[in-house]
């Protein structure tokens, strides 16, 4: 009997990104498997063995926008400065946003009509902001921040996501400015907090 194809990781995430592409450029009509599969060069063959259909490549877009948020959230290693970590978090998701615009609309807008994150998807997008949530409860244990963690990590979490939302329409300017412009959302909100707990906001932009 013949063993399954295997198909390299790099097939796979080119898969997704040519779906996220003729999402974002063409809209719902636009994706369909024999077009994804050509902007690649590759058979419709792949992606049903990959995910099966069209609605679990879908649900396989939303996972992977996660995925790769996950993925720069982790690059950034903790130090004794929580608050300095909390920048780093705010920069790292902003990265994640801007490589990847096309996923970003699909984590956050689910464009696909019909497509609805179940329950196992939905916790494992949120797994992302537990990441945010544990960096700022190191704020508020610390005295910096303060509380409840989780009520001050979606204040951040819609401050940043706004920025970035903006940036990839194209509203913020060139990415240089666009950068300038989060760096100073980013002291402004968590300094605006600091103060709310008589911390003294570090000079400097």
């Amino acid at each position: 009997m013949p063993r399954p194809r295997e198909y390299p990781d790099d097939l796979r995430e080119q898969l997704l990104d040519a779906a996220a592409h003729l999402l974002a450029t063409e809209g719902p009509a636009g994706l369909s498997t024999r077009r994804v599969a050509a902007e690649v060069g590759a058979s419709t063959s792949a992606i049903y063995r990959l995910w099966g259909s069209k609605p679990e490549l879908v649900r396989a877009l939303f996972l992977e926008g996660f995925r790769r948020l996950a993925a720069h959230l982790d690059e950034v290693e903790p130090t004794s400065d929580p608050i300095a970590d909390l920048r780093s978090l705010g920069l790292a998701y902003h990265a994640n946003a801007i490589q990847n615009p096309e996923l970003y609309e699909v984590m956050f807008a689910c464009p696909v009509p019909g497509f609805e994150p179940d329950a196992t998807d939905g916790a494992f997008a949120l797994s992302t902001l537990d990441t945010l949530i544990r960096a700022v409860a190191r704020c508020v244990d610390a005295g910096l921040l303060p509380g409840p963690a989780d009520a001050v990590a979606r204040r951040l979490w819609a401050v940043n996501h706004g920025v970035c939302s903006l940036e990839i329409q194209g509203l913020l300017g060139p990415p240089d400015e666009a950068l300038e412009h989060l760096h100073a959302v980013l002291h402004a909100t968590i300094d605006g907090l600091r103060v709310e707990v008589g911390s003294t906001p570090p000079a400097g932009p």
